[in-house]
């Protein structure tokens, strides 16, 4: 099979960690001892979030003050190399030496007039207690919103149009290479008034692109791993039941929050709608399980309704 595994960048560094290279390295640790799993027969694309990292990089850009911060897409194409290095260190040490692997610092269009740059919704960086985040706000200009009972910084998500290197990801694929690709969402870029490209200050959502990037290299299965074992409805509430299998009608009418699983449930229903093959969303220590049918939330439009585990 062609698998495209998203990975996370609430995953990466899980909710309240310190955002320490070690961390990160040791969540990535998890992830690549179950992509190692599923090598084997199967074709690999790994695409990954970036939401945490692209945030401290940003705060770390801030705090020098000679020279005005790097902007977001930037900083987009360092959190590529940075996480794409550890992924591919990490699974080095897993697999045999003959296979091959590659980072791909990719460049993905948006449209200058997406409605999302006036709405900012992505979050980005560490979590705040109220009273600190509404401080940064005034001090930065920063937009804020809830996550959970904390607050983050959220900036610009457009929505992807295309993936500018499409081709030499089939390439490497076709040569046997494990891929590591739009990272982040991918660098986001448009298209400037001369016609040259540039870079845009935003943050795509990374599971969008990664549906995308599933549905252009007509993938057989795209794999959303995130910091929990499925989608559930009424998260953090007594009554609580996780999602088994559903179409992608039903999973669109549960209304799902769009700053945390409202855009993995989005693109895994534009996946298996679009391709009518099958996307899953689950846990990152479950990678193994959800390929084998076993685990998460799984989004076909193969029969209609929806079950709960």
């Amino acid at each position: 099979m062609r698998i495209v595994v998203a990975l996370g960048g609430n995953a990466l560094l899980r909710r309240g960690e310190p955002m320490t290279a070690d961390n990160q390295r040791a969540n990535i640790r998890v992830a690549t001892e179950q992509i190692a799993r599923i090598h084997a027969g199967n074709e690999l694309v790994i695409a990954h979030g970036n939401g945490p990292q692209v945030g401290l990089l940003s705060l770390q850009a801030a705090a020098y003050t000679s020279v005005s911060p790097y902007p977001l897409d930037v900083l987009g194409a360092e959190t590529e190399g940075m996480i794409g290095y550890i992924i591919e260190q990490e699974l080095g040490n897993l697999l045999d030496f003959e296979v091959p692997f590659a980072t791909l610092l990719t460049q993905v269009e948006v449209d200058a007039n997406d409605p999302a740059f006036q709405n900012p919704t992505k979050p980005i960086g560490p979590v705040y207690g109220k009273a600190e985040a509404e401080k940064l706000a005034a001090e930065k200009g920063w937009a804020i919103a809830p996550d959970g009972d904390k607050f983050r910084r959220v900036v610009a998500s457009p929505r992807p149009k295309r993936i500018f290197e499409i081709r030499p990801i089939k390439w490497l694929l076709e040569k046997g290479s494990i891929v590591i690709c739009a990272g982040g969402g991918g660098i986001p870029t448009m298209y400037g008034p001369q016609g040259k490209l540039q870079g845009v200050e935003a943050v795509i959502d990374k599971d969008l692109c990664s549906a995308l990037l599933a549905e252009q290299l007509d993938s057989d299965l795209l794999v959303i791993a995130t910091d929990v074992n499925a989608a559930y409805i009424d998260f953090g509430k007594p009554t609580q039941k996780a999602i088994g299998q559903a179409h992608p009608d039903e999973m669109e009418k549960l209304g799902f929050a769009a700053g945390s699983m409202g855009p993995k449930v989005q693109a895994a229903c534009e996946f298996a709608r679009h391709t009518g093959k099958t996307a899953v969303i689950g846990s990152l220590s479950d990678i193994e399980a959800i390929v084998q049918g076993t685990a998460g939330t799984r989004i076909s439009t193969a029969k209609p309704g929806i079950t709960y585990l």
